[in-house]
């Protein structure tokens, strides 16, 4: 069993991480629990990626996960680039890793996620009792000399109070990346308030296929925001023209 205290390394997932502006803004800010605010632009953020073997892990294993959730104001990521966010749901395929973060205070639930990439197209799917819930079709293309680092800030709850992790991660994006849709396929599950709004606007994102990074070490107690203070406006996005009310391109990383 994996002791949720132990820091663990992955490297080389095959990753698709990106951030949209809702649908519904105000059904997503309720997704937060008391104490943590939304930004004003109401970002949510998905990953969906693939460890294909055990020996790309510390020990881990084998595995997909899809979580998303929604940003938050206030609270940043080291070098502040990246919005933290809160965890809303956390889909993983294999029960040892949704033990460990479970203990971690990520809502871990069973899901799988799958990655097909061919001629220029990536497609993904994340799955419940194998039945669709998310699709997302993205046109990509090879990577380069470009590295992305940096870290990730997630916020989960556990024992009663809010724990910050800080995750490093290495990535090397393809370009070009474009997200062309964003399906939620269940308007009964509980995922379906963080739907893309139409037409779709990507604020954020890549696709890399070797993207390594690490579970910390333990967390740290945080205490939510300042009442009253608020994150920057909206960053501005690429909106998609209205005969293509599907698609987005992202802005950044």
């Amino acid at each position: 069993m994996l002791d949720p205290a132990d820091p663990h390394l992955v490297v080389h997932s095959r990753m698709l991480y990106f951030r949209w502006l809702p649908a519904d803004p105000d059904a997503a800010a309720a997704l937060l629990p008391p104490g943590l605010c939304a930004r004003a632009d109401h970002q949510v953020f998905m990953n969906q990626y693939v460890v294909d073997d055990d020996a790309q892990t510390s020990g881990v294993g084998a595995y997909s996960l899809t979580y998303l959730g929604v940003s938050l104001a206030g609270l940043d990521a080291p070098g502040g680039a990246v919005p933290a966010g809160w965890w809303t749901h956390y889909l993983c395929s294999e029960p040892q890793v949704r033990r460990y973060a479970a203990a971690r205070g990520a809502p871990a639930t069973d899901g799988r996620t799958r990655l097909t990439e061919h001629g220029g197209t990536l497609m993904t799917q994340t799955e419940v009792d194998g039945v669709p819930l998310i699709r997302v079709r993205v046109h990509v293309g090879e990577t380069g000399h470009v590295v992305l680092n940096g870290h990730h800030r997630y916020l989960a709850a556990r024992d009663g109070r809010l724990v910050s992790g800080v995750y490093p991660y290495v990535a090397e994006p393809v370009s070009p990346f474009e997200v062309e849709s964003v399906d939620f396929l269940d308007r009964d599950h509980p995922v379906y308030p963080l739907r893309p709004a139409n037409p779709l606007l990507i604020t954020a994102g890549f696709y890399s296929p070797r993207a390594s990074f690490a579970y910390p070490g333990g967390e740290s107690a945080v205490a939510p925001p300042a009442a009253g203070r608020r994150a920057p406006g909206a960053q501005a996005g690429h909106q998609a023209p209205a005969r293509r009310a599907r698609s987005g391109r992202p802005s950044g990383s």
